[in-house]
């Protein structure tokens, strides 16, 4: 039974099966942790949508544009903003030269006409008379008698008259 001896390599693999693995590197002990609790949630209000923050004086030229594109008139445009929310003249020049936001246009707003609630239809795929918020119905309204006015309507059918 004298063969050869056996390859150094093979003496190697036996020795790494037979030996347990041993941590390479010594582990500090752990420090217990605490259970966590969940974050408590601030109250917080629903975020506003960004178009209440935006400056009637920046969308008051979209409007015109859109109108007069179609044949309309600043008039026009002044009548329907006037028979919506009550600016005339120098009330809506001053809004304009203020920069208001939307949101202090329409809080602020001379007088909303009662029949507003009768504007109805669709406005970039959203039905106006639908719309929960009051302030960005509000807004509709007023896009919805720009798109009226713009699309060629009957002054007299779009003041709902």
């Amino acid at each position: 039974m004298g063969g050869t001896p056996p390859s150094p390599w093979y003496h190697a693999v036996a020795m790494a099966a037979v030996k347990k693995k041993a941590p390479t590197k010594p582990t500090k002990p752990t420090k217990p942790t605490k259970p966590t609790k969940p974050a408590k949630k601030k109250a917080e209000a629903p975020k506003k949508p960004r178009i209440f923050s935006i400056s009637f004086a920046s969308v008051y030229p979209l409007y015109l544009q859109k109108a007069e594109k179609k044949g309309r008139t600043k008039l026009e445009v002044d009548t329907v903003i006037a028979w919506l929310t009550g600016y005339k003249g120098k009330a809506l020049q001053r809004a304009l030269d203020t920069k208001v936001d939307l949101e202090t246009f329409f809080s602020q707003a001379p007088r909303m006409n009662p029949n507003a609630r009768l504007i109805t239809g669709v406005v970039c795929g959203i039905r106006v008379e639908d719309v929960a918020d009051p302030l960005m119905q509000k807004i509709r309204y007023l896009d919805k008698l720009v798109d009226e006015l713009a699309k060629g309507k009957a002054l007299a059918s779009i003041l709902r008259e």
